[in-house]
């Protein structure tokens, strides 16, 4: 499997964890920022949240976590919880707007 691949099938993956207080998933509410993988199989990702403070940070980012390591070729799961940029709703998907009602 190519890296090209595994990013794919890492943004499907994206695709199913959700913040359980909004009904959209992490990767249309923009809060993936960065998706890496390098010569390694390693999958390096930068990620926010909606606030930092979210009482669900640690469910989220262990499911993103356990989601990118169930792909095949992928051999390990760096995250990084980052704040910088500060989240906003424009960075989030057409979709995700039209979801809840933003547009």
């Amino acid at each position: 499997m190519t890296k090209f691949d595994i990013e794919q099938k890492i943004v499907e993956r994206l695709k199913s964890v959700f913040d359980p207080e909004i009904p959209v998933n992490v990767y249309d509410l923009g809060l993936i920022y960065k998706i890496d993988v390098d010569d390694d199989a390693v999958v390096h990702l930068d990620m926010t949240l909606t606030a930092p403070g979210c009482p669900a940070a640690d469910f989220i980012v262990e499911d993103v976590r356990e989601k990118i390591a169930t792909i095949e070729g992928v051999k390990d799961v760096d995250i990084q919880l980052v704040f910088e940029p500060e989240w906003h709703t424009d960075l989030m998907s057409d979709e995700a707007k039209v979801e809840l009602g933003l547009m």
